[in-house]
């Protein structure tokens, strides 16, 4: 059998019609055989390279895009994101009916279920080495130190960084009364008078309702909120952008619950009522 394969064979490629002889090849059927099995190999190796590293292998039946999953991650932290934003619009629409109304507004957004598992709750269930301990809890203390700082600096929770702008100069005849549900100040002032946007802010509310007649809020930086009630007409539309001291309504007597020419006016910080008269002088 070794003998056969190490036989000295001749491949001739000749005329059919002349018989002529073209080409010829002088083979070893071992040598035959070696070729075509390092071809084989070879085409085998280029295959498995081609599967293995490039994206032409998400074509092949069975094997599946290699960032999948991540975009399946990615897709799912966005919607989850959107709908977060969608519940704290809808609350945030909710407290401005409940304050134009007079009442309270809800207190915050509550939390899904599948939200409730912290990020501490994750990492506890990995393998953390000592250093990696070390490392995520100094760029957490960078974190806390920078967010404070930013608070600090933006006056955030303090209201008394405000600069107010009186938006009525006038008589109170009612003053800030929480526990009468009063959650803001009647001033009474000459008929026709301008009221003044308190500070600058976007118009979210321009509105008649039946009990508080013609309404305007404006939403302003760091939680803010300025209401403005039983106002005649309205001079600017939501949202418009405001400047402080901007004329946005005329004093009225619009409004169920209103009893002569006043502004009924309110302003709320971070959900929760405040007395103007602590910030402002009329």
């Amino acid at each position: 059998m070794l003998d056969r394969l190490k036989a000295h064979l001749r491949l001739v490629v000749m005329n059919d019609e002349t018989l002529e002889e073209k080409i010829s090849f002088r083979l070893k059927p071992l040598n035959v055989f070696v070729a075509v099995g390092i071809t084989a190999l070879l085409l085998i190796f280029i295959t498995t390279i081609i599967i293995a590293f490039t994206p032409l292998r998400e074509y092949i039946p069975g094997y599946a895009d290699v960032n999948m999953q991540r975009r399946v991650y990615s897709l799912s932290e966005k919607a989850d994101s959107m709908e977060r934003t969608l519940n704290a619009g809808d609350l945030y629409i909710q407290n401005i009916r409940n304050i134009i109304s007079g009442g309270v507004p809800t207190a915050g957004i509550p939390e899904r279920k599948d939200l409730k598992k912290t990020y501490y709750d994750t990492i506890k269930k990995l393998n953390k080495s000592k250093e990696d301990s070390l490392l995520r809890q100094e760029i957490e203390s960078q974190d806390k130190f920078s967010i404070a700082i930013a608070a600090k600096a933006t006056g955030v929770n303090d209201i008394n960084s405000f600069l107010f702008f009186t938006p009525l100069r006038g008589t109170i005849t009612t003053r800030f009364d929480v526990s009468g549900k009063h959650y803001g100040i009647d001033i009474a002032a000459a008929p026709n008078e301008a009221i003044k946007a308190t500070l600058d802010g976007t118009v979210v509310l321009a509105n008649f309702t039946s009990e508080t007649g013609y309404t305007i809020a404006i939403q302003h930086a760091n939680n803010l909120l300025s209401v403005y009630k039983h106002c005649s007409s309205l001079l600017q539309k939501t949202g418009a952008y405001v400047k402080a001291g901007d004329a946005i309504a005329i004093i009225g007597n619009s409004g169920e619950t209103s009893h002569g020419p006043h502004l009924h006016f309110e302003l709320w910080f971070n959900g929760s009522p405040v007395d103007p008269q602590k910030f402002m002088a009329f």
